[in-house]
This record gives C-alpha cells, structure tokens and sequence, in this order.
C-alpha cells in the first residue's frame, strides 16, 4: 500500500517549525539539507538563503515522514492563511491524541476542540501557530 508523507512550504521558518513538531513527535530528523549545500552545483542562490531549508524531513510513526520546506524569496510569500490541505494524524489511544493535540495546537487556532465526534471517534481540528492544519483522530 502507498503512504503518504506530507510536505509544507514555510517562509523562512521551516527550522523552528520542524524542531516544535519534533517536540511533539520525538525522534530525529531523517534528512535536513539546507540551500547552501546545492550552490555550486548548477544553482545559486543569495547569500541570505543559504541557510535556509531545502527539504527537512521527520518520521513518524512507522511508515510516515513529515516534510517541509522554506519558499525561497525568488518565488513568493505563501499564504500562510490559505486553506492549505490538513494533515491528519491517527492516533492509537485518546491519552496520545490528547497529548498530541494539546502539543500541536499550543499557540495555534483550535477550530473542532477535541472529543467524541458525531460521526463515532474521539477527534479534534484546528491551525498550528505555523498556520499548519491538523485533523487529530482516534478510532477504536
């Protein structure tokens, strides 16, 4: 079966957002490779992009990587207050929920508090203080 590792595109942040959900997630990062790492090779880029993130990326769980990226000034801003796509967790018990919830959200905009939901599992929604969309969930 395919798996699916979501990547988000930051403005400059991509380091202090990936090291908070690191703080939530544990583990370590599978890769981190920074602009400055690609000069020299066919690309260049100004000298306050080098030490921005290129690809990050974090496991999580099994099969799951988290990945990210800073937009370098040459292509844009992102819209940080877009409806981006949400990435969602499922989680294995409401006490990891709970606590991943609680984690992610710090700071951020809780749209759907977490609890028992209409349709039968235990689940929250809201934007992280990056203006990530999270759907957290617990099925039994």
């Amino acid at each position: 079966m395919a798996n699916i590792g979501p990547h988000i595109h930051f403005n400059g942040n991509t380091e202090e957002a990936f090291e908070f959900y690191k703080s939530v997630f544990g583990g370590e990062f599978k890769r981190l490779v920074r602009f400055k790492e690609l000069s020299g090779i066919g690309f260049s880029f100004p000298e306050e992009e080098l030490n921005k993130i290129m690809h990050i990326s974090l496991p999580i769980g099994g099969k799951t990587s988290l990945m990210g990226s800073d937009v370098p000034n040459m292509l844009g801003k992102v819209n940080e207050q877009e409806n981006r796509s949400k990435i969602t967790v499922s989680a294995e018990s409401k006490e990891e929920a709970d606590a991943i919830f609680n984690g992610l959200s710090a700071g951020g905009e809780i749209e759907f508090p977490i609890g028992d939901s209409p349709w039968g599992s235990y689940f929250g929604a809201f934007r992280d203080k990056y203006g990530i969309e999270w759907m957290i969930d617990y099925s039994k």
